[in-house]
């Protein structure tokens, strides 16, 4: 069974390039805007079909993944 993403584990590791929230077919991402004013996606579990769009697009989990 599939599960709710996991976008970033730790703020640095978000870029905050909103591909994720651009990319959401059932608009389940929201930009949330941190204590220092960057904003950081959060998926509203009740929203998200755990399509797995938001993290195929994400600059930085490419990365990972080629490494």
């Amino acid at each position: 069974m599939k599960e709710i993403p996991i976008l970033y584990e730790r703020k640095e590791l978000c870029c905050g390039c909103t591909a994720c929230y651009s990319i959401c077919p059932k608009n389940a991402i929201k930009m949330l805007e941190d204590e220092e004013g960057f904003d950081y996606p959060i998926i509203e579990s009740t929203k998200c079909i755990m399509c797995y769009k938001c993290i195929k697009v994400c600059p930085i989990k490419r990365k990972t993944d080629i490494k």
